[in-house]
This record gives C-alpha cells, structure tokens and sequence, in this order.
C-alpha cells in the first residue's frame, strides 16, 4: 500500500467503526395519531430555513473581508454545518436536551448519538412534531452560532485550530446555555427568563465569545488601515438570505404552524425592515454616507435584537425594538472602532449587543409580564441573565480559546496573514491572474 493512501484508509476504517454502532432508537418512524401534519410541514420548512442561514451568513461575512480572505471566511462559516452537525448527533443534542442535571446541562446518555430520538412525540419539547424533527430543528441552531464568533477573529485564524474551538464551544458553551434556557427544567426557564428564538443562545454567546476570541488573538498586522470590503454585493446576497431564514428562525420557534408563528414571522419582518432605515438615517444625520453596507448590517442588527422577543412583543413594539438595536448597535460600533480590540466585522457591537438590547426589551414589552404591564420581575430577571449569560460564555469561550491555542497555535504567522488565508490556509485564491505554480509557491513561503 502506497504511504499516501495509508491517512485515508484509517479514516474511512474508523468511520465504518462508527457506523456499525447501533444509532437506532428502536422506534418506528412512522407518525403517530398525535403528530400535527400542517405543525410537521412547517418545521421541516422552517429547519430548512434555519440551515440556509449559515450560507448566508458566509456570504455576508465573505463580502466584507479583504480579497484574499474570502474563501477562508466563508468556509470558515461553511464548515460548521459539517462538525456541528456530527457533534449535535455524538452528544450536543443530549447535553442540551437530555435529562436536566440540576438544571444547567443535560445528561450526556439520555440521547447520546439520538438514541431515542425518533418519529414519536416527545410531550415537554415537540408534543405534536416527531422527535427527531425538533433535533434537527435545534440543531441548525447549534451550527449557526460557532459560525456567527468567525467574524470576530477573520484575516487571521489558522483552520485547523478553528475547527478545535468550536466542537470544544459546541459542548462547553453552546450545549449548556441551551439547556438552560429551553430545556423544562432548564434554571434560567424555570427562573422565569423569556428567550423566544435565541437572544441569549445564539446572539449573546456568540457576542461574548468574539471578544473573548479578539482579545486572544490580537490585532491584525494591518489593523487601523482603511478597510476596502471585498465585495458588497455578496454582503446583500448574505443579508437576503438570511433574512429570509430568519423567518424559520423565529417563526419555527413557535414549534408549529399557529398564532405564535404568525406573530413572529410578522415582528421579525418589521423589527428588520424599521433597523435598517434607523441605521442609515443614523448614519444620515452623523454625516457619513448612506451605504449598502449599512442598510446590510442595520437589516441583521434588527433581526438579531428582535429574536428573544418574537413570539411575546406586538409589531408596534417590534418597531421599537429594531430602531434601539440599530442605534445602539451603530454606536457601540462606533466606539469599539476607537479601542484596540480588532473584533473584525463588529460581531460583539451587532450580535452581542443586539441580543442585550432584545433581551432587555422583551423584559419591558413581554406580554402581560412585562415591565410596562406593571410587573418588574421579569425585567430584573432578564437584566440579571445578561449579567450571568454574558460572564460565563465570556469566561468559558476564553478559557476554550487559551486550551485550544495550547493544542493548536490559533494564529496563523505573519508570512500567512500577509499572503491572505485563502492562498495559505486553503490553496485557493479568488485571483484569477495567479497560476497554479504561482499558488504553490506562495503555500511554501506560508509554510
């Protein structure tokens, strides 16, 4: 045998090693009496949808880095739909939705590679969806968040070493805050906090995690040079697109075809649409431009802050609710661009600020238990999650980002960053005017 064949080989020996583990719940995939078909339909759309998010998201990230790190940016985005997915079957879905220990993580045997995951009901999480429905649609939740942290660290990570954080995220980070927030039992559920579709899950960790990951990895060489984003229109694409899955999103959160779904699919639609008017007209009255890149970012700032809030807020509040995150948003970025903190495409001024904004504002405007229903307790609470979410996933990821730099240097050499990472991480380059000879010979001055 051939030396080179000798990796593959193991590979795929151990892989059929996998495979012949028995996954199989023993139960029958064929619906039961209980199932809701129109409630099925909808969420095998909205999990769908939701999926369509992470390529959106690598074109929206993809559009705003320098040429010769676009690939490297959006498979970076791309990839997590491949090592998340295998990590939510292994044990990400039981850590998260297992049988609760002491509310905060979920029993990692309970459904430990989706045993017992299958076309029946499960009355506390899918009561009338199969099972394995709301795996799969909890998992395209797990996939986007990792994808969301890339923007804090692009231009300069090593692949390798990216790919190690986020399964070491996924189960440290991710999982837990998970269980938390949406399991029955979960400790800040049960405690009274309202996350609708992820304000705190997706948005909020993804936010802390980024400046945990900027402060780890430092400054790029070129950082504090204008930046000429590579291409606008793949950062418009990006945002239609996941405009468009954001509906699954929030609306699927509804885990049916009902009311609540219909209430979210509305709030997330005007929430977008009033964030990116309030971003530009900002902009507007600051003196700078009105830009494609602006309408861009205020359109995701908006769907971001309205995702804790979706399914428990009117559309008048919706409103509300997106100008604030646009505005605040705008100006966090405005002064995170005069520290030293290279979060490359502002990921914690967007995602991590937009979820605090949501996720105080539906303390204010939550139906009946809302600040301006005359109940303060919910709004303390959803102030004191902000406090306790944003410490632990900030803490956690900096810890996971130091383990990992210890097992995988996480930053590419200088010779790397500057030759781009699509050339030294990946071989491939968006240039047509280098030759395959020309490539090769930049990957060995990388190397």
């Amino acid at each position: 045998m051939r030396k080179e064949w000798i990796p593959g080989f193991a590979l795929l020996i151990i892989v059929a090693c996998v495979c012949l583990l028995d996954f199989s719940s023993g139960e029958s995939i064929v619906p039961e009496t209980n199932i809701d078909a129109g409630d099925t339909a909808w969420m095998l759309a909205a999990t769908a949808l939701v999926l369509l998010m992470t390529p959106g998201l690598s074109f929206f990230y993809g559009g705003m880095v320098s040429r010769k790190n676009i690939i490297s940016t959006m498979l970076q985005s791309f990839i997590c739909m491949g090592v998340i997915t295998l990590v939510w079957v292994l044990g990400g879905f039981s850590l998260a939705f297992g049988d609760s220990i002491g509310g905060f993580i979920g029993d990692p045997r309970t459904y430990a590679f989706f045993k017992g995951v299958g076309g029946s009901t499960q009355a506390d999480l899918s009561p009338t969806i199969p099972f394995i429905l709301f795996a799969l649609f909890q998992m395209k939740f797990a996939v986007i968040t990792p994808a969301l942290i890339t923007g804090s660290f692009a231009e300069r990570v090593r692949f390798s070493s990216f790919m190690l954080f986020i399964v070491l995220f996924s189960i440290v980070v991710y999982s837990p805050l998970a269980h938390m927030t949406w399991h029955p039992e979960g400790f800040l559920r049960t405690w009274g906090v309202l996350d609708f579709a992820g304000g705190t899950v997706v948005h909020m960790s993804a936010g802390f995690a980024a400046i945990a990951a900027a402060i780890i990895l430092g400054r790029r060489k070129n950082h504090g040079r204008l930046h000429k984003p590579a291409n606008i229109p793949f950062v418009l694409l990006g945002t239609g697109l996941l405009w468009f899955g954001w509906f699954g999103f929030n609306a699927g959160s509804a885990l049916g075809a009902n009311s609540d779904a219909a209430l979210a699919f509305a709030t997330t639609t005007v929430a977008s649409a009033a964030a990116m008017l309030a971003w530009v007209m900002y902009d507007a009255l600051m003196g700078r431009k009105i830009s494609g890149l602006g309408a861009a970012i205020g359109a995701v700032v908006g769907l971001v802050a309205i995702t804790p809030a979706a399914g428990f807020v009117t559309t008048g509040q919706s409103v509300f609710i997106g100008v604030a995150g646009a505005i605040i948003s705008n100006i966090v970025v405005y002064y995170k661009n005069k520290t030293g903190i290279d979060d490359t495409l502002d990921v914690f001024p967007c995602h991590g600020v937009g979820g605090i904004v949501g996720m105080i504002l539906t303390g204010v405007f939550a139906k009946d238990v809302g600040l301006i229903y005359g109940d303060p307790s919910t709004f303390w609470k959803h102030m004191a999650a902000v406090f306790l979410v944003g410490g632990y996933t900030f803490g956690a990821s900096y810890a996971l980002f130091k383990i990992t730099d210890l097992i995988i240097p996480m930053r590419v050499n200088e010779v790397s960053e500057e030759l781009g990472l699509d050339i030294s991480q990946h071989g491939e380059s968006m240039s047509k005017s280098k030759t395959p000879e020309e490539i090769s010979e930049m990957m060995k001055k990388a190397s």
